[in-house]
């Protein structure tokens, strides 16, 4: 809600999300603030149970990448997929946003970040859980939309994405009983190494988690941050 909120969608709005997961920002922006949504993404199971997920809802599911579009639309929304991107190609997704979106509307780009400009991920997370990622730092973002975008908010809560990996990891192991057929013992102790060291380097603040909101340059748009 608070992603719907900071967009300041409103009745017909086209919602573009990119990188849109299983689609349960589709199903809820569409249901509560009746917008027309677009989600796309390259994985084509997610592009299934998203599109059971909204089924009869006013979203489109597309199995596609974000170099692909063409269309414009009245707000653009991408979450957690930013970081597998690849630094070089970051000003190229920030070009593609720009021309998908109308003039005085708004982007949120909502990523994990870190405090250092790097080039790549922990050796361990590229292995076995995200391979090819990477976290973009503050002067990275800037300097891909430098020029393109105005910045509008910058929203840091970092501290509670500590909390939100602490209760996967509490349902995770709570559920374990349950999903065990489908894993063996040695996913069990990657995953839980995973969400605690993940946990771990949140708490330590030494990633971030963003939610910032843009503008397009020229554009009249008088923003009041959200929160």
């Amino acid at each position: 809600d608070l992603i719907c909120k900071k967009l300041k969608l409103k009745p017909g709005m086209t919602v573009l999300d990119i990188g849109c997961g299983w689609g349960s920002l589709e199903k809820f922006a569409a249901e509560k603030y009746h917008v027309k949504v677009v989600g796309i993404t390259v994985s084509k199971e997610q592009v299934r149970l998203a599109r059971k997920l909204c089924k009869g809802l006013d979203v489109e599911i597309r199995l596609q990448d974000y170099r692909d579009l063409k269309k414009k639309f009245d707000c653009i929304v991408s979450v957690g997929m930013f970081e597998h991107v690849g630094y070089k190609n970051y000003r190229k997704f920030i070009k593609v946003v720009d021309c998908c979106l109308k003039d005085s509307s708004l982007f949120l780009l909502h990523t994990i970040g870190g405090n250092k400009s790097v080039v790549c991920l922990d050796p361990w997370i590229d292995k076995y859980i995200f391979p090819n990622s990477m976290l973009p730092s503050v002067n990275q973002i800037t300097k891909a939309s430098e020029g393109i975008f105005k910045l509008e908010d910058w929203h840091n809560f970092g501290t509670y994405y500590d909390k939100t990996l602490m209760a996967w990891h509490k349902n995770f192991n709570k559920n374990w009983d349950k999903i065990k057929i489908s894993y063996n013992e040695r996913f069990r102790r990657m995953w839980n190494y995973y969400l605690l060291s993940c946990a771990g380097s949140f708490r330590a603040h030494k990633n971030q988690l963003w939610q910032i909101v843009f503008s397009k340059i020229g554009s009249q748009v008088d923003y009041e941050s959200i929160r």
